[in-house]
């Protein structure tokens, strides 16, 4: 009688076992099919397209296939004199604003973690608001601040009247400001989870060395912080890469715009509608941003070890 009902029991635990797992799987599936179709499926579209000669304007017949002429896209993107100006504001555009937020943010940092004062938590809610609003908003707001005859920010610094929005010798350090000045808090907030993170101790004990402030900014801290600096530095390079928002709220897309990939991605892709340029540009951005990523996250997994 008493291994009956155990068997029995075993057989409603298997049962119950079997009803869970098919209920996770109809509850995972839909979710699955939906990232294909909303993720996977466009992006392995949008590499068929690169290879074509493509418009989402003009082929707009249903069942016509787009007409493949291999890499000339990536060709004439690869050998185009312009577009490598491009790349180097690019370039530039993500050298100036990620390394002046590393800088900024992590400095800020050591100044909250270090120094005591009344207050300090209602003064990093604050220093973290610009993260919180919608990149559009931010843009728009910097515009009306750079406006050359009511803006704020010639008035303070005492600039005079420097077209910031308009101007190419100034709007993309323009945007470089109001893109630091909105992620700077993104860096300061890890740097000071990792900050958190050292062990009191370790000082403790550098201080009964008579350590040097060097000596254990350098071989305390620093080792310490450098992990999540490095995935702060890994997030803010790929986002830095594909800024849009913020430049379309300061300058909007006409010919004064600053000359970023992805700007002119969208002009090319969605204006212009030369939907095979544009998916070939993409791509070239893509490998770009995961070469640049992978060697951080080579880095990153070497401090880790």
């Amino acid at each position: 009688m008493f291994r009956n009902y155990r068997r029995k029991r075993a057989g409603n635990f298997v049962y119950r076992s079997m009803r869970d797992t098919t209920l996770l799987r109809i509850f995972v599936l839909p979710v699955i099919i939906l990232l294909i179709v909303m993720n996977i499926f466009p992006l392995f579209w949008s590499l068929v397209l690169s290879f074509s000669d493509y418009s989402a304007k003009q082929n707009t017949e249903w069942g016509e296939n787009p007409e493949m002429i291999g890499a000339e896209n990536y060709s004439e993107i690869l050998t185009d004199p312009k577009m490598w100006n491009k790349f180097i504001t690019t370039a530039k555009f993500v050298i100036l604003s990620v390394g002046t937020q590393m800088i900024l943010g992590f400095g800020i940092a050591l100044l909250l973690y270090q120094v005591k004062f009344f207050g300090k938590g209602f003064l990093t809610t604050l220093l973290i608001l610009p993260m919180t609003m919608s990149p559009v908003i931010v843009g728009i707001m910097w515009k009306l601040f750079y406006n050359p005859n009511y803006g704020m920010f010639n008035m303070l610094l005492g600039l005079g009247k420097i077209d910031w929005t308009t101007d190419r010798t100034f709007n993309l350090y323009g945007v470089v400001i109001a893109d630091v000045w909105m992620w700077t808090p993104f860096v300061m907030l890890l740097s000071i989870a990792g900050l958190s993170a050292v062990p009191k101790y370790l000082y403790e004990a550098a201080e009964i060395d008579r350590a040097s402030w060097w000596y254990k900014f350098s071989r305390i801290t620093m080792p310490m912080v450098y992990p999540l600096l490095l995935v702060a530095l890994i997030f803010r390079t790929m986002e830095a890469f594909k800024i849009f928002d913020v430049v379309m709220g300061i300058t909007g897309r006409g010919a004064t715009a600053p000359q970023l990939l992805s700007m002119y991605l969208y002009n090319v892709g969605f204006v212009t509608w030369k939907t095979s340029f544009g998916s070939a540009l993409g791509y070239i951005m893509l490998i770009m941003i995961i070469a640049i990523t992978s060697i951080f996250i080579k880095y990153l997994n070497r401090a880790k070890q």
